[in-house]
Order: C-alpha cells, then structure tokens, then sequence
C-alpha cells in the first residue's frame, strides 16, 4: 500500500477500563480497523488525563487508577478513516474523537517478523 503524502490521523481518547462487547474498547477498535485493511493503529497509554468530567486519572504510586487516559491513533486515507467513523460512533459512548490532516514521509513495511527454526 502506497500511502505518502497528505492524509488523515485519526485519534481516539478513551479511558483503559472502557468496554466494548466484554473486551476492552482499544482492542475492539484496532480489530475493527484491522477489518477495514486500514494502514495501522496504535494504541498508547497515558499516566495522566482527565476528560469531560473533570476527574483526574493518573498513574501516581500513591493514587492507582484503574482507568488511565489510552489513545488509538490511525493514519490512513481520508476516505478509509471515513468507513471506520461510523463503527466508532456506536462503539465509543465515552471519549473524543478527532481528525486532523497529516503528511505522510515515508511508510513501509519490512519482510515481517523473523521465524524461530
């Protein structure tokens, strides 16, 4: 897949605790990418966030949250991130969803994992 120059980074701002279908949201959401043949997701994990409700979520030692900040990051055409919008607005009841226009460099993919014999 060729996918230099100008697209779309599709970010999802979700808590680690949310839930889609009893597993957790993040993962539903990279396999419903997956699904589309979208170019990649990445899921990164906060140590510290709040959202719309103001409650603050942290990874401090003395104050373990259950519920950190977690991100799912999609760089891909704006016409693929389009197919995956709608699953996200029946899968993500709590969080933030945001577009925004990206330059891609330079995007490829090695030959794979290397096999144990």
């Amino acid at each position: 897949m060729k996918l230099e120059g100008d697209q779309r980074l599709l970010r999802v701002f979700i808590g680690e605790s949310d839930a889609w279908k009893g597993r957790p949201l993040y993962e539903a959401i990279v396999e419903e990418a997956r699904s589309l043949r979208l170019a990649g997701a990445t899921v990164l994990k906060g140590f510290m966030g709040f959202g719309r409700n103001a409650h603050v979520h942290t990874a401090k030692l003395l104050d373990l949250s259950e519920d950190l900040p977690i991100v799912v990051e999609v760089v891909d055409t704006q016409e693929n991130i389009a197919k995956l919008l709608p699953r996200l607005d029946t899968m993500v009841t709590d969080g933030l969803v945001t577009i925004e226009k990206v330059h891609v460099v330079m995007y490829r993919a090695g030959p794979g994992p290397k096999r144990r014999r």
